[in-house]
């Protein structure tokens, strides 16, 4: 698949940094408050070899690729084309982003579905297998939180690698000689560092933005900081994130930052607080000595808004208990939030803002089920009070006017669709999750188009 301008842009504004490619500019993640001062206790452990310095030792490794496989390329974006793209969204950009089409008025966000960093992912990952052939192809998790892509990899024999129990995997079919995909997500350190022991072939697609918060958080070990992550503690991506830590606590939302706040000013029920958040902190984690100085970083498919007030809560907690002028040496916080994250949230948002003027019947958010940033763009009409819902593909939508989708608590439900289809015109709002290719989000418009033109004819009949 060609990048979009969008991607084509982003990627021409790294290069003109002098960054690689693929690798976010380091000026991008800028502190909002001034660096921490070190103590010599501090500098002497700089000097040990860090999880970052290691990953960097990794990736220069001639086995261990980043950069794809050129000869095949134009074969890949050929292939990419024709399994992801749709005419009928092609149609929707160039007019105004509306169509009419059987009974059905859409109104697609501005900004919507593929990411640059997706695209590169499965574009690595592809090329990976056309490249090695003959080699068994393994992949340490999903690609992408996606069911077509993901299917399409098993389609072409790539070995996903068996999970055997909470945070385990069973890498005992990886064998010499074999091929391993890193997804999109990243992989954690303690899995980089059994495939560098191993006789393998690395083919890591991990998004950069990703990278970046890696990056960040090495920054919080050097300077002594305990780091606060803003995600899910099972989510792959949060995963790899928290194995490039010392010490880490996860909060998912507000409620949790909430506690971590309350405890950082007035201490606590440390057994309590321990119990409660016994997955999502570092081993050996003791939250009286270890929130003192704490630095801020997040899931990249989390709600930007969240992580902007949990980030606001941490610096006033520090505010709290360290005075106005001192909380600077004690809290740290970069931007680590994903552009594409955040462009399709704010296109959604205007969608919501504006669904009386348009008379939106309802918003449709088409993506994985287990995808973090799809479940976040249907937070947004959820919150406001538009109906909404969350599919993960076309045949969710039933011939029987029904709807099987993903509630805001993860439940699966089916339920009655649209209101009167028979008599009304239907107007709808629709996004994509970040991970979500726009064949998927026309297959899901055909389907309601069908639905439409069915009842209408089943009641003049």
């Amino acid at each position: 698949m060609k990048f979009t301008t969008t991607s084509i842009a982003a990627i021409a504004a790294l290069v003109s940094t002098g960054s690689h490619a693929f690798t976010p500019s380091q000026h991008t993640t800028r502190a909002t408050l001034r660096p921490l001062s070190m103590s010599s206790t501090e500098a002497v452990e700089e000097k040990k070899p860090t999880k970052k310095e290691k990953r960097l030792q990794f990736m220069k490794t001639p086995t261990f690729h980043r950069r794809g496989f050129k000869e095949v390329r134009e074969s890949v974006e050929n292939n990419m084309q024709e399994q992801f793209e749709s005419e009928l969204v092609g149609e929707l950009k160039s007019n105004d982003f509306v169509i009419e089409k059987d009974g059905v008025k859409v109104h697609l966000a501005k900004d919507f579905g593929f990411c640059w960093g997706v695209e590169r992912s499965i574009a690595l990952a592809y090329e990976a297998v056309e490249h090695f052939p003959g080699k068994t192809v393994h992949i340490t998790n999903e690609l992408i939180h996606n069911p077509e892509v993901n299917d399409k990899l098993h389609d072409m024999d790539v070995q996903f690698i068996e999970k055997i129990g909470e945070g385990k995997k069973d890498f005992s079919k990886v064998g010499d000689g074999d091929v391993v995909i890193l997804p999109a997500f990243g992989a954690s350190f303690e899995e980089m560092s059994l495939f560098d022991e191993k006789n393998v072939d690395v083919v890591d697609t991990t998004c950069p933005w990703v990278s970046k918060v890696w990056n960040t958080v090495d920054q919080h070990q050097r300077k002594g900081l305990t780091s606060v992550i803003h995600g899910k503690y099972a989510h792959e991506e949060t995963v790899a994130t928290v194995s490039f830590c010392e010490d880490y606590i996860c909060v998912k939302d507000m409620k949790e930052a909430q506690m971590l706040a309350d405890y950082i000013v007035n201490g606590g029920d440390k057994e309590a607080f321990l119990k409660y958040f016994e997955k999502a902190v570092s081993k050996g984690f003791d939250p009286d000595t270890m929130l003192d100085k704490v630095g801020l970083a997040n899931q990249t498919t989390m709600y930007k808004k969240e992580t902007r007030a949990i980030g606001q809560m941490m610096q006033k907690a520090m505010m709290k208990k360290f005075g106005p002028v001192d909380a600077k040496d004690h809290y740290l916080e970069f931007d680590t939030i994903c552009d594409a994250t955040q462009e399709r949230q704010d296109a959604i948002h205007e969608l919501v803002e504006n669904s009386d003027e348009l008379g939106l019947d309802f918003i449709l958010v088409v993506g994985g089920w287990d995808s973090s940033n799809t479940a976040h763009l249907l937070e947004i009409p959820q919150k406001a009070g538009v109906r909404s819902f969350h599919i993960n593909k076309a045949d969710c939508i039933g011939a029987d006017n029904t709807i099987t989708h993903r509630t805001m608590s993860g439940e699966i439900v089916t339920e009655k669709f649209i209101e009167d289809v028979e008599n009304k015109d239907v107007v709808m709002g629709v996004t994509s999750g970040a991970s979500t290719p726009d064949k998927a989000v026309q297959d899901s418009l055909s389907s309601i188009f069908l639905l439409k033109k069915m009842n209408e004819a089943s009641a003049s009949a």
